[in-house]
């Protein structure tokens, strides 16, 4: 549906606006005050961002900005103009670009986070399981050999609230993260 970029809406302004995710150019029409979650699911069809809570309290609706992890549910999407957006879906051409991989070496990969999640049979429901993978990945670019302490501080400790897992997988998450640092570090295939 075109909207002129001068419309308002009950929420305010729409605007155009130019989102970079997952490595690819998008043009989206919305309100400036938009979640960013919502343009991603339902403008986007980017499905790998999961809602949650709606409240920041989760975790499922996590992103990486620029390589930081945020809330997609409470981050409107003029915050994410001019920004990389990165969803569990955009996590193998993240790797393979990090690496230097050209697209034929990257084809058929996945991100070292998500080999390990299949290799340690992380998820159970699944809900949590992208935003758990996303502040994985942010800890591990910062952290490349990160303690269980450090692990646990990430997923309960930063970012809005802890990330939180129903399923209460949590003894599969930190297996999953080291075995992710080792994969990362050449050490684990």
């Amino acid at each position: 549906m075109a909207v002129d970029a001068n419309a308002t809406s009950a929420q305010g302004e729409f605007t155009v606006t130019t989102l970079k995710v997952n490595g690819s150019e998008r043009t989206i029409t919305a309100s400036i005050d938009t979640p960013l979650l919502y343009v991603l699911r339902n403008e986007l069809n980017v499905m790998g961002v999961k809602f949650g809570c709606g409240l920041a309290q989760c975790g499922a609706c996590s992103v990486l900005l620029d390589g930081e992890e945020v809330r997609s549910c409470i981050t409107p999407v003029a915050a994410a103009e001019g920004k990389d957006v990165t969803t569990v879906d955009g996590l193998p051409a993240r790797w393979a670009q990090q690496k230097g991989l050209s697209p034929e070496q990257a084809a058929d990969k996945l991100h070292p986070v998500q080999e390990a999640w299949v290799a340690e049979q992380v998820p159970q429901c699944g809900i949590c399981q992208f935003g758990m993978m996303i502040k994985v990945t942010e800890l591990l670019e910062k952290n490349p050999s990160p303690s269980d302490g450090d692990i646990k501080e990430a997923l309960t400790n930063s970012g809005p609230s802890p990330h939180l897992c129903r399923c209460a997988s949590y003894a599969a998450i930190l297996e999953g993260a080291h075995r992710a640092a080792r994969i990362m570090a050449g050490k684990d295939a």
